[in-house]
């Protein structure tokens, strides 16, 4: 994703979730912050048919919807998605899985042992086959309720490799 693509990426949050509004400016600062997890799904003719915004965070803190960040934590402890949009166009395409595996290969490179997310519009399900489970913590109500009744924080272990040692 560069800034170049933010106009035509705002309107797919107005499609795929518009119960969840949030500014541009929020989207201009997770894309500053942190390019490497802002990602745009290309459908046909080259239009956006999805994208992801994700970053480096402190794990059982998600940000409450529509607020901006100011600067990324210096010792992270989660790497957060803070939104992915398909339009019904690019859902069923097999997609998620690809961004998934991508996202999971930031969070090893930066030595993050997880992916947290919030789940929103009963989206907990598609989260489950791709690895989340959710986390029931009642710390996480309040931050919880700036989403809706329904939001579930959810988290995704990052497995290592590791060699078998020699025998």
């Amino acid at each position: 994703m560069t800034a170049a693509d933010l106009p035509a990426m705002l309107a797919i949050p107005e499609a795929v979730h518009p119960l969840y509004p949030e500014d541009p400016d929020i989207f201009e600062e997770r894309l500053a912050l942190h390019p490497a997890g802002c990602l745009v799904l290309e459908g046909s003719a080259g239009a956006a048919a999805g994208y992801i915004v994700s970053h480096p965070w402190i794990y059982g803190e998600p940000p409450k919807l529509n607020s901006l960040l100011g600067a990324l934590p210096a010792l992270p402890t989660t790497y957060y998605i803070h939104d992915i949009a398909l339009l019904p166009e690019a859902r069923g395409a097999g997609a998620a899985r690809p961004v998934i595996d991508y996202l999971s290969d930031q969070a090893r490179r930066m030595e993050l042992p997880n992916l947290s997310l919030v789940a929103v519009n009963r989206s907990a399900a598609i989260w489950e086959r791709l690895g989340f489970q959710a986390v029931s913590d009642p710390r996480l109500a309040a931050k919880l309720r700036s989403y809706d009744a329904d939001a579930v924080f959810m988290l995704r272990k990052i497995e290592y490799w590791t060699p078998t040692a020699a025998r």
